[in-house]
């Protein structure tokens, strides 16, 4: 009997250890695949509420396709294009969505920037706006007026470039830097005349407080999204680069052949009702390509208008920014 019980036992305990074994196996391949997902490579992309790069976070399949290549993204938002290049230049993040002013402006004063990418044009959703009640029927009408800005933004092209093409200066009227959420403010309570923005903002106001697009910016700017880089990384990266603008095009494909999907979804991103992001997606269509040199010459037209305007000190040459076709 007592044979037949150390039998059991040594059974026992080979069960056991059997067991153990395969616990211990399973619990280091667990560990293992661990290790391999922390070794993906971060890449980390500063964007801005409504921009592709939000559209892409919020659909989920740009993280996905980046991790599947080696790479786990990370998104840091940004109120503005003249935070998200400051942010560039610290190291803060990899890649930085703007339009198309903050990069002359981080050009201008030393930061070496790579083009990664442009945009198709948001012009029809850019420009400035006035009261639904006002009497102000055309740019040069805006002659002693206070204009909104935010200086270091799309914003402040768009006025300057306006203002030029309407036979006007800077000195005809009184521009009020301020930050967008602040411009809407003072342009609701009629601190000032006119608000030079950009949707979402313009749709917003178009809808919710009594205003009218004076003039958006077709024939003044395109007003394209910008993907950039320093130049240091840019070199050292091309292959995310590459795949940056691969699945983010997709992305861009993916909004504008479900834009239903896309209202809802950007609704809740930027916090506004449908009807403001239904505006906003109505006028625009969604593109992201490599740079070329198409966009080179609108971005140095741009850079000329700020050095002849005094609004940079130093005479910028976008080309020398990297290789363009």
């Amino acid at each position: 009997m007592n044979k037949r019980k150390r039998k059991f036992k040594k059974l026992l305990i080979s069960v056991v250890l059997f067991f153990w074994a395969v616990v211990a196996l399973y619990g280091f391949k667990q560990t293992d695949a661990g290790s391999s997902s922390s070794s993906l490579e971060t890449v980390t992309i500063g964007y801005q509420k409504g921009d592709p790069f939000d559209i892409a976070k919020q659909r989920g399949e740009f993280v996905k396709k980046m991790k599947a290549k080696g790479y786990n993204v990370v998104f840091k938002q940004f109120q503005d294009g003249s935070a998200l290049m400051q942010a560039l230049k610290a190291g803060s993040v990899d890649y930085a969505r703007t339009g198309d002013t903050p990069p002359v402006f981080a050009l201008s004063t030393g930061t070496k920037l790579t083009y990664i990418a442009g945009s198709t044009s948001k012009a029809k959703g850019s420009g400035i706006l006035v009261s639904k009640s006002s009497n102000i029927s055309s740019i040069k009408d805006l002659k002693g007026k206070k204009i909104a800005y935010t200086k270091g933004t799309s914003s402040q092209y768009m006025v300057l470039a306006a203002l030029k093409k309407a036979g006007l200066s800077t000195d005809d009227v009184t521009l009020v830097n301020m930050d967008q959420s602040s411009a809407s403010v003072a342009f609701s309570k009629g601190k000032v005349d006119a608000w030079a923005s950009w949707d979402p903002y313009t749709a917003q106001a178009e809808i919710n407080q009594n205003a009218k697009l004076l003039v958006n910016g077709s024939g003044i700017t395109n007003n394209r999204d910008y993907i950039l880089a320093l130049q240091s990384y840019a070199k050292e990266n091309t292959e995310v680069s590459k795949y940056l603008v691969k699945y983010l095009q997709e992305d861009m494909e993916w909004a504008n052949n479900n834009q239903s999907e896309l209202v809802t979804m950007m609704s809740k991103s930027l916090n506004v009702s449908k009807s403001v992001v239904k505006k906003l997606v109505s006028r625009r269509s969604f593109g992201i390509y490599t740079m070329s040199s198409k966009y080179v010459k609108e971005e140095q037209k741009i850079a000329d208008l700020f050095y002849e305007e005094g609004f940079i000190e130093k005479k910028v040459t976008v080309s020398d920014s990297g290789d363009y076709d």
